[in-house]
């Protein structure tokens, strides 16, 4: 099963290796300094969102879904890219590449709609489209499972044959074969493209629009609604901007090369070229728990404690933290 999978790679390079030794290894390095992080703080989200039920709130379980997501896709695409990039080629036998493919897109898919349930969630809250309504745990827990039965219902269907997942890029990891020639392999990228990247783009591009649009009435207004939660908002609008901007540049590049490459057949890529957008993607797992974290107070006040093995500061401190949650669980709170 080795052999088979090196005579892939090494077919495709014509012979060659995409990268020199020493690009491997600057490749492997580039991409240990953003899974290391990105293993640690979504971990560390997750542990003591588990510890402290001040953080078990309704409003921060997306955020908490999309550490799960996040800590899974570097750990089985951000470490192997390190450990097969610092080797100079994967180990991985063709069962175990289509497995690492499906893990990663999995987790990958599931954190990109869970920032789009985020859009939509803020965007509720804030502008009450259908009146006053408060984000309850059935809301939360809705969410967060249509999340992963999306992912889940479109990246199973490459171990079923509509589709694959094959070698990318320099060939050290595994995705969709979005370089397939084949009409019934190409129609699968198209059809998981559209609902796996176009869909979330669309509703995160219309939930923001609205919700800055009404943030920017609010800021009007602020002197007669006494500011406090005019500032609030403005302050999660911050929040949730970055996460967008961060989802756009981690994800664009690859979802733009990918359909530029299906809609253009003859179109030539190299592996090097190729594998740019893929580990700028990859690189996304680092960057939302740091937007939250630096963010959101209440994740704050436990997650630097936590990360310096100190105590949590006084029970006066987290006293104010529950009343925070309750006063805002009708308005707006960081998420």
């Amino acid at each position: 099963m080795h052999d088979s999978f090196v005579t892939h790679n090494s077919s495709s390079w014509q012979g060659e290796p995409p990268l020199s030794r020493g690009g491997f290894i600057l490749l492997s390095a580039v991409m240990a300094l953003f899974t290391g992080p990105a293993v640690v703080l979504n971990a560390t989200v997750i542990i003591v969102s588990l510890l402290h039920k001040q953080l078990r709130q309704p409003l921060n379980y997306a955020l908490v879904n999309m550490a799960v997501a996040d800590l899974g896709s570097a750990v089985t695409g951000g470490l192997l890219s390190v450990v097969h990039n610092a080797q100079g080629f994967s180990s991985l036998g063709r069962t175990s590449c289509v497995m690492e493919g499906f893990a990663v897109s999995l987790f990958g898919i599931t954190s990109l709609c869970t920032v789009a349930l985020i859009a939509v969630e803020r965007m509720f809250v804030v502008c009450k489209p259908l009146g006053h309504m408060t984000f309850q745990k059935k809301h939360a827990l809705a969410a967060i499972a249509l999340s992963w039965i999306w992912s889940l219902t479109w990246n199973v269907p490459p171990l079923l044959g509509w589709g694959r997942y094959e070698p990318e890029g320099v060939g050290t990891s595994c995705a969709p074969d979005w370089r397939n020639r084949d009409p019934h392999h190409m129609s699968y990228i198209l059809v998981y493209f559209t609902v796996c990247f176009a869909v979330p783009f669309v509703v995160i591009l219309v939930s923001y629009s609205r919700l800055m649009w009404t943030l920017h009435q609010v800021s009007k207004l602020a002197c007669l609604e006494g500011g406090a939660v005019a500032k609030k908002e403005l302050k999660v609008a911050s929040m949730v901007v970055l996460m967008v901007l961060t989802f756009l540049i981690s994800w664009l590049p690859y979802a733009a090369l990918s359909m530029l490459v299906v809609f253009n057949p003859h179109l030539e890529i190299s592996p090097l070229v190729g594998t740019v957008p893929v580990y700028l993607a990859k690189t996304s797992t680092v960057y939302n728990p740091i937007i939250y974290i630096y963010c959101n107070k209440q994740f704050q006040r436990y997650v630097v404690p936590f990360l310096l093995c100190r105590e949590v500061r006084t029970q006066e401190d987290t006293s104010e933290v529950v009343t925070t949650v309750e006063m805002s669980t009708n308005k707006v709170s960081p998420a």
